[in-house]
């Protein structure tokens, strides 16, 4: 793999040849918007096969927190839709934070506070104050989290990718930080990266697709794509299709009021 930030590349990142790409930005509890995305997807399948087999999904992380139904998000995510696309799913910092919470539930009560106390009450559990939660209450949460957590979805959690990888692009929560290999990038950079990220001038020997820091529109240029538009807030999902050299957005969204 090559380094970033060692190079400039003289021609723009390519997709494989004969495959289309597509990446999902963050979910956060939304699974109306998920499960219009996932119908999407499927409505589209049969002509996004190209000679190279059949369409790549990447899932951005951040599925749970903040939305409304982040229990349902994880059964969609693990129901194997759309069916006819090779999917990778990768770990974003509030998958972190929950699996932290599980394991110590005292070190990680921040993530009551950043969008925990909406995934407790999807799993039907009554949330402590997320500002005032005592010790006892917090594992008092947690434990409960464990007992109504089915295994599946821990396993899914558990299982999630650092990163994945195709052709000219590297596709990652939040970032990455120049001067280091995809495999040698730090966690903390890989799923909390922000301003050294995004306002870096230096190019990459990958062209970057993340989420992480949502904006009101999707953004590309030839550094990184950005393809967070805030679902839970907004109403919007963004996707990036991505074939040859080319990138394209499509989003769902609960805007027919």
């Amino acid at each position: 793999m090559g380094f970033f930030g060692l190079f400039e590349r003289a021609k723009p990142a390519l997709f494989p040849d004969g495959r289309v790409g597509f990446a999902v930005g963050d979910i956060h509890g939304r699974a109306d918007l998920l499960a219009k995305l996932l119908n999407l997807f499927e409505a589209r399948a049969e002509q996004e096969v190209r000679e190279g087999g059949a369409p790549v999904l990447v899932f951005l992380g951040d599925y749970v927190d903040r939305g409304p139904d982040s229990a349902r998000v994880l059964d969609l995510l693990i129901s194997r839709r759309p069916h006819t696309y090779e999917r990778h799913f990768l770990l974003g910092n509030h998958e972190r934070a929950m699996l932290g919470f599980l394991e110590s539930p005292l070190s990680h009560r921040g993530w009551l506070v950043h969008g925990g106390t909406d995934t407790l009450q999807s799993y039907g559990i009554a949330p402590p104050s997320p500002m005032h939660a005592t010790a006892d209450e917090c594992e008092a949460a947690a434990a409960a989290l464990k007992a109504a957590l089915p295994p599946e979805h821990l396993s899914f959690l558990q299982g999630l990718e650092r990163y994945a990888e195709f052709g000219g692009y590297a596709f990652v929560h939040a970032g990455v930080r120049a001067g280091r290999s995809l495999a040698k990038q730090k966690d903390g950079d890989l799923l909390w990266i922000r301003e050294r990220f995004l306002n870096s001038k230096r190019r990459f020997s990958h062209r970057v697709v993340h989420g992480h820091t949502p904006a009101d529109a999707p953004f590309a240029d030839e550094r990184r794509v950005g393809i967070d538009t805030g679902a839970y807030a907004t109403g919007v999902l963004t996707a990036a299709r991505f074939e040859g050299e080319a990138v394209e957005f499509l989003s769902v969204t609960d805007r027919s009021r």
